[in-house]
């Protein structure tokens, strides 16, 4: 079995490096093909670099564009890697446009398309991400689903059970190898000067907030009565994507009215894996963000007005607060007055080694 493993963001790399892993372990020889949707080297190249990956087999380099345009260079350079190398399996991991692009230029070669974290569903249809996972699972042949609850989505929606498999989420596998080594070589806290347990984390980077000014405005508000309220600080590493907004809008005024705030660069796999299990409490609209604060126990509050992880939110992890003052400041004053203490819904660390017994079985067995 020969497996070619298509990713292209820094969730990516993380969610699919335990697989990646599995591979290494039981000699099954396999490809990168890096899309360079991210492509500086803090939002991407680093991770390679601390996970201890092999560097990429093949750098598409495709850079930024709109979605059209970056997804077909995705698709015309995967392809031909593709045609060139001959995998039994392309595996693609969660709802990028690297993912898209890839199962696509998989399916249309014949070659076996496995979706890791398929079936999650936010029923929200402006969101890039959700057309992208509703292609990409009509696509796979193999339906790597973290959940029951995904898996009752697809049932629902009319997918052969065959093609599905509850596997978990390969993030809780990576949390787990990682949390630890992240509090041996990570000194974000000493380097920032703050303490355990005395700041809030948060990130957003979606454009249905980071786009719209008068969602991003209100996002900035509520920071200004965080910090008011709690007298905490509020560490923010900032995506690109999001600093340019605030500046574009003429926002920077704003984040000088919140105390304590500290904005940095985006950082690494391990110090925000610290940053975070060392927090207060998380505000993010990232997807991964609210599993690994259900993993590690830390509250979060999300900054959407859906999501695609209702699990988290079912355990008691998570709070859905849109961006609303009101709603974001109630629902950290119920976050923060929770114990933790819930179970982690996404599996048990398990996930990477089922993915390849499946695909190996069903290799072979051809």
């Amino acid at each position: 079995m020969k497996i070619a493993f298509i990713l292209g963001t820094r969730p990516e790399i993380i969610k699919c490096a335990p697989v990646i892993r599995e591979c290494e372990k039981q000699g099954i020889p396999f490809i990168l093909i890096h899309s360079g949707q991210h492509y500086s080297y803090e939002m991407d190249q680093i991770f390679f670099e601390e996970l201890e990956l092999p560097k990429p087999h093949y750098a598409l380099e495709v850079g930024s564009g709109s979605h059209g345009e970056q997804t077909a260079k995705i698709l015309e350079r995967v392809e031909k890697v593709l045609i060139s190398e001959k995998p039994d399996v392309a595996l693609v991991q969660g709802d990028t446009n690297t993912v898209i692009a890839g199962a696509l230029a998989a399916a249309k070669l014949h070659i076996k398309v496995g979706h890791i974290e398929a079936g999650l569903r936010s029923y929200f249809r402006e969101m890039p991400e959700e057309l992208n996972r509703l292609v990409a699972d009509v696509l796979s042949d193999f339906l790597f689903v973290p959940t029951k609850n995904s898996e009752k989505i697809l049932l629902g929606e009319g997918y052969s059970k065959e093609k599905i498999h509850v596997v978990g989420n390969t993030v809780v596998d990576a949390t787990l190898e990682h949390i630890k080594i992240s509090e041996k070589k990570s000194n974000i806290l000493k380097e920032l000067n703050i303490e355990p347990k005395k700041y809030f984390v948060i990130t957003a980077h979606r454009p249905e907030n980071v786009d719209k000014p008068t969602r991003l405005k209100s996002i900035l508000e509520s920071l200004v009565e965080v910090s008011n309220k709690y007298k905490m600080s509020v560490v923010w590493p900032i995506h690109p994507r999001t600093q340019k907004m605030i500046e574009e809008f003429g926002y920077l005024p704003i984040t000088k009215k919140i105390h304590n705030l500290n904005i940095i660069k985006p950082i690494g796999y391990f110090d925000m894996l610290s940053l975070q299990s060392n927090a207060k409490l998380v505000l993010t609209d990232s997807g991964g963000m609210q599993e690994e604060s259900c993993i590690i126990g830390v509250p979060c509050v999300t900054l959407r007005d859906n999501t695609e992880r209702p699990e988290s939110i079912d355990v008691g992890a998570n709070k859905l607060a849109g961006v609303k003052t009101k709603e974001i400041i109630s629902s950290i004053e119920e976050m923060i007055a929770k114990k933790g203490g819930w179970k982690n819904p996404f599996g048990d660390g398990t996930t990477a080694k089922k993915i390849i017994k499946i695909l190996d079985g069903s290799i072979k067995g051809q």
